[in-house]
């Protein structure tokens, strides 16, 4: 397969592009070139926020692409240059969106992928217009496929999935140090998360699968957990006791509006998923999270 990626020096898009490297895929990445791409992939230097010299770039590279993944698309002006720059260019547009475009207030459990969406400045709401804009858009005879990963991790990202302690990077330090963990409401929210190489491989399964053109996905892990046990699996492989503080849910949403798309429970519906013939993530959360810390160690 001919893939392009829209990033590739990142956790996510570097993870997608040497796992699909590793399937023997013909990789290109679409970065400012400021970090290093895995070692076979082929480097297009481009920031896709200069919209004119992005389009100049693509038209000039001449290339074709069975599948293209956007891995950093943000704004809308992003997903519309998805469509502009390869709608006659590529057979299939995979758009990583996220679960934070379902608002808080009206999620149900195990929520769909239809439901109430954000309306208001936040990342999720902003993701949300991304996906209305390829939803649309006039995208040609390119295919599309939208995924809402839940959160995402394993080697090459930082630890942690509720305040206090989220993209931690201290995180192992105050855990071996015996340091107690401050997580709002105890831990107590329930979380599905995707671990990065699964998230890769539902990516390239998209790929000749008229299943799920057109379609959105919630994308999560196979199980579902309490936040405070993914601290306790990282001190499991630390070999440390995992204590934990509370951290007043309304006093923190008070001081911290911004975040209330950590506080809720974030566990997903995947009938879609599993109906889809894609494949579908199956990393148990123990596995990952440990591969996930061990890299950390060595790092």
């Amino acid at each position: 397969m001919n893939l392009l990626i829209i990033g590739g020096s990142g956790f996510v898009s570097g993870t997608l592009a040497r796992i699909a490297l590793e399937h023997g895929h013909s990789v290109s990445t679409v970065t400012r070139g400021q970090r290093e791409i895995p070692e076979g992939a082929q480097s297009i230097v481009v920031d896709r926020k200069d919209r004119e010299a992005f389009a100049q770039t693509i038209d000039a590279h001449g290339g074709e692409w069975d599948l293209v993944a956007d891995c950093i698309g943000y704004e809308p002006e992003d997903a519309k240059q998805d469509i502009e720059c390869f709608k006659n260019r590529a057979r299939h547009l995979v758009f990583v969106s996220t679960d934070f475009v379902y608002a808080p207030s009206g999620r149900v459990h195990p929520q769909p992928e239809d439901g109430l969406y954000r309306s208001d400045s936040s990342y999720g709401h902003k993701k949300r217009l991304c996906e209305l804009e390829i939803l649309n858009g006039d995208t040609g005879g390119m295919a599309w496929t939208i995924l809402r990963p839940c959160h995402i991790y394993g080697p090459g990202s930082l630890p942690g999935c509720l305040p206090n302690y989220s993209r931690d990077p201290e995180l192992l330090q105050k855990m071996k140090a015996g340091q107690s963990l401050a997580l709002v409401g105890g831990g107590y929210f329930l979380q599905q998360p995707i671990f990065a190489p699964d998230l890769a491989e539902l990516i390239l399964s998209c790929a000749d699968n008229e299943s799920c053109e057109s379609s959105i996905f919630n994308a999560a892990g196979p199980d579902i957990i309490e936040s405070k046990k993914y601290y306790e699996i990282i001190g499991d492989v630390l070999g440390v006791e995992t204590n934990f503080e509370e951290i007043s849910v309304d006093e923190y949403l008070k001081e911290n509006p911004e975040k209330d798309a950590f506080i809720c429970h974030r566990i997903y519906d995947l009938t879609r998923l599993h109906e889809s013939g894609l494949k579908v993530p199956a990393t148990s959360i123990q596995e990952g999270l440990r591969m996930h810390a061990e890299s950390l160690l060595r790092d």
